[in-house]
């Protein structure tokens, strides 16, 4: 979380440096984030920010952007206070090897990409909360919207990169694999194993926090042959990734600011449905 005093966005100018030196080359992986962190515009302004124990978020003068928490990697370095750094500055903290900072990068990303008036001329669509018979919401989430393409293919091979909560219901018509770092379900397989099955996938799943870990553009190359959908709030809604083979992007976008700082800030509230309405695009086909 940023320093308490709500009204400050004073810093020392000695500290205001955020940059990571050698990561500019175009010919390497992290063209994938120079082209995200360079398109956002340099006098817009971060206001607040908050690394939240399970979510995090960025505000800035265009809006606020939200990402997982994604925990470890190297130690942090960058602890100054962010509140009134460009917030193209902050963003290049998506590049950082300490996965907290990598957090708080990949949210100032969304705080500029995941808004509507930048997201409805792309065709964006927006799930409404859906009751079920028991009483509980869920959304039409991407694994349901594509199930209907999955059954009908040919050839049915899946695999979601990150343990989705009910990822096991794509088991009833599909062959599928899940690669988790952490592997505490009999579903999971080690995401090492990416090497050797995705280039043979229909279909793969990936989460956002890839973005936040640097594996990103790696299985991406390796996912080339596959329709890849991208999902979680995490997911940076640039239609740039469509030109690394996504063909969705079903994130979200911060949809009631307040509930989602408290949300963040105390680890309650309704996170989903309410503070955040997730939303998609999809690539234009030619």
């Amino acid at each position: 979380m940023g320093c308490p005093e709500k009204d400050c966005c004073a810093h020392n100018p000695e500290n205001d440096t955020v940059s990571f030196p050698g990561t500019y080359d175009h010919d390497t992986p992290w063209k994938f984030y120079n082209h995200l962190i360079m398109r956002i515009p340099e006098d817009i302004l971060v206001r607040d920010y908050c690394l939240g124990t399970h979510w995090s978020y960025v505000e800035a003068d265009c809006g606020m952007g939200v990402s997982f928490t994604c925990k470890g990697g190297a130690k942090r370095t960058h602890t100054q206070d962010l509140r009134g750094l460009p917030l193209r500055q902050v963003a290049e903290l998506a590049k950082s090897w300490c996965f907290e900072e990598a957090t708080l990068g990949v949210a100032a990303l969304n705080a500029y990409y995941a808004r509507r008036e930048l997201l409805d001329p792309l065709g964006a669509t927006y799930d409404e909360p859906i009751e079920r018979p028991d009483g509980t919401i869920r959304k039409m989430d991407a694994f349901e919207l594509y199930r209907p393409r999955i059954e009908q293919a040919e050839s049915k091979n899946v695999t979601v990169i990150g343990h989705f909560p009910h990822v096991d219901r794509i088991e009833e018509y599909a062959n599928l694999t899940v690669l988790e770092r952490n592997c505490t379900q009999a579903l999971d397989t080690p995401d090492p194993a990416c090497e050797y099955l995705l280039p043979a996938q229909d279909f793969v799943f990936m989460t956002g926090v890839t973005i936040i870990n640097k594996t990103a553009p790696r299985l991406l190359d390796l996912a080339q042959n596959a329709t890849v959908v991208m999902v979680g709030p995490s997911v940076v809604m640039s239609p740039y990734l469509f030109d690394w083979g996504v063909e969705m992007l079903a994130g979200s976008v911060v949809a009631d600011p307040d509930k989602a700082r408290f949300a963040v800030m105390n680890g309650a509230g309704q996170f989903f449905g309410e503070a955040l309405q997730m939303s998609s695009i999809v690539r234009k086909r030619d």
